[in-house]
C-alpha cells in the first residue's frame, strides 16, 4: 500500500483542494501520513501567486525530488498554482518528479496513482480536513473572470465556476456533522458567486440558505471584491444571525490612479460608500483588507494617498504585499516594475508600523469588556489559544486564555490585557 505524505503550501484554498485529494485517496484505501519519513510517495500542493511562494515551492519540489533521488520515496507528484502556470520550466529544471498536475486535476491525480475514475463531487465523496473538525473551509467557487492588471489567478485558475447553492449546503451539512461550529466562505471572488449558474444566482441566496442550517455557529465571508459587494450581500450582515460582523474585502490601493492602473473596477469614493454602508448597517463589523505597494509608477502623492486612507477608515486587520511582476497579466505588459525594491520595502513597512499603532488602539476597546471565544489549540505550557467573532484562523488575533478548556467550545471571557496582535483573557462565569 502506498502511504502518502501531502505537502501544502499556499492559501485556504490550496488546503481545500488537498482536503479534496485526501478524501478521494483514502476512499482508494492510500493511507495518508503526517510524517515525510513514513512515507513512499509525497505530493507537493504548490502556489505560484508571489515570489516569495514560489521560491518555496521550488525549494520544496527540490526537497522532494532528492528524497526520491536517494530512495527514500518511490513517487513525487507536484499540484498546484505553480505547477499550473509554470510546468513546462519545473519539469525542464527538477526532471525527477514522476508528474506535474495543474491546480484543477485531483480527479487525475487520483487516476494516476491509483488507476481509478472517482468523480469529486459525487454526493458520497467524503472531503477530508486538514482544519481542526471544529471549523473548516467551503469553496463556493472556482477561478475568476476579473482582470484585475497585477493578478495571475485567472491564468492559474481559469474562469469562475460556482457550485451550486444545494452542493454548498450539502457540503456544510456534512461539516456540521463532522463537528464543525464556524464555516468559512472562500472563492477568487465570493461576491461575484453564483453569476454563472443558471439560472444566475447570487452570494446573497447562498447565505440565506446556509444560515438555515442548524447545529454551528459562524459563517464567515473571505475574498470579497469592493466592485462586487452590493447592498443585499450587505444587508445579510443585519438579517442573517449566523453571518458574523467580519468581512475580508482586498481593497489594494486608495489613489484612483493606482485602482485604475490595477483594473480593479472601482473609485475610492465608491470604496469609502462601500465601508460606510457596512458600518452603518453593522456598527461593530471587523474589516480586513490588504494592499499592494510598489505597483508601477506608483508615486510619492499615491502612497500618502493609500496611508492617509488606511489611518481615517482605522480597518481591524491589514495585510500588505510588495508588487512583483507577473507573466501574463496585464500589468506585465503594459507597466515596467519602475519602483526600487528599496522603496517597496519603505512603503511596506510605513503601512504595517502604522497599522500596528491602530489595531493596538482597536484592542484597547475591548479590555475589560466580555467577548465570546472559540478555542482552537493548546500551547504548551497548557494555556488555550481561541479567537472573538473578529478574527479568521491562522491570519488574526488570537485570545490566550490561562488552563486547557475544550477545543472547539465557544467560552464567555473577559479581556484582561491586549496587545496589537493578541489579546489575553479569563473565563467569565458571571
Amino acid at each position: 500500500m502506498k502511504k502518502i505524505n501531502i505537502i501544502t503550501l499556499g492559501c485556504s484554498k490550496n488546503i481545500y483542494d488537498s482536503e479534496l485529494l485526501i478524501g478521494g485517496l483514502q476512499k482508494n484505501n492510500f493511507e495518508i501520513v503526517n510524517d515525510i519519513v513514513d512515507a513512499n510517495c509525497v505530493i507537493v500542493n504548490t502556489c505560484g501567486f508571489l515570489d516569495d511562494a514560489r521560491k518555496e515551492g521550488i525549494e520544496t519540489i527540490l526537497e522532494v525530488e532528492q528524497l526520491k533521488n536517494n530512495g527514500k520515496i518511490q513517487t513525487a507528484v507536484v499540484m498546484g498554482c505553480m505547477s499550473e502556470r509554470f510546468g513546462h520550466e519545473l519539469r525542464s529544471e527538477i526532471s525527477n518528479i514522476d508528474h506535474y498536475f495543474g491546480s484543477n486535476n485531483i480527479a487525475e491525480i487520483i487516476r494516476f496513482l491509483c488507476s481509478e475514475t472517482h468523480e469529486l463531487y459525487d454526493p458520497d465523496f467524503n472531503r477530508a480536513n486538514l482544519t481542526p473538525n471544529h471549523y473548516g473551509y467551503l469553496k463556493i467557487s472556482e477561478g475568476c473572470d476579473n482582470n484585475c492588471s497585477f493578478c495571475s489567478i485567472p491564468i492559474m485558475r481559469g474562469l469562475q465556476k460556482s457550485q451550486p447553492i444545494e452542493w454548498n449546503v450539502q457540503e456544510a451539512k456534512r461539516m456540521i456533522t463532522n463537528g464543525a461550529k464556524e464555516i468559512l466562505l472562500i472563492a477568487q471572488d465570493s461576491t461575484a458567486y453564483g453569476w454563472d449558474l443558471s439560472p444566475r444566482v447570487a452570494l446573497s441566496d447562498l447565505l440565506c440558505n446556509l444560515n438555515e442550517l442548524e447545529n454551528f455557529d459562524w459563517l464567515r465571508l473571505h475574498y470579497a471584491h469592493p466592485a462586487h459587494l452590493n447592498n443585499k450581500i450587505i444587508e445579510c450582515f443585519k438579517r442573517l444571525d449566523k453571518l458574523v460582523p467580519y468581512i475580508d474585502m482586498p481593497i489594494q490601493h486608495a489613489s484612483d490612479g493606482m485602482l485604475t492602473k490595477m483594473r480593479r473596477g472601482m473609485k475610492l469614493e465608491g470604496i469609502r460608500r462601500k465601508i460606510e454602508r457596512l458600518r452603518n448597517i453593522k456598527s461593530d463589523i471587523a474589516i480586513r483588507t490588504s494592499f499592494i505597494v510598489g505597483f508601477p509608477n506608483e508615486s510619492d502623492s499615491d502612497f500618502q494617498s493609500l496611508y492617509d486612507f488606511i489611518n481615517e477608515i482605522k480597518f481591524d486587520r491589514v495585510g500588505v504585499f510588495t508588487y512583483s511582476e507577473e507573466e501574463g497579466t496585464y500589468g506585465k505588459e503594459k507597466f515596467s516594475d519602475n519602483v526600487s525594491s528599496k522603496i517597496k520595502k519603505e512603503r511596506h513597512d510605513e503601512i504595517m508600523k502604522l497599522q500596528l499603532g491602530i489595531s493596538l488602539e482597536n484592542n484597547k476597546k475591548l479590555l475589560n469588556t466580555n467577548q465570546k471565544v472559540l478555542i482552537d489549540t493548546h500551547t504548551q505550557d497548557g494555556n488555550s489559544i481561541g479567537r472573538t467573532f473578529r478574527d479568521s484562523p491562522e491570519i488574526d488575533n488570537t485570545v490566550t486564555i490561562n488552563g486547557r478548556l475544550k477545543i472547539g467550545k465557544f467560552y464567555n471571557t473577559k479581556i484582561t490585557e491586549v496587545h496589537p496582535y493578541n489579546l489575553f483573557g479569563v473565563i467569565n462565569n458571571a
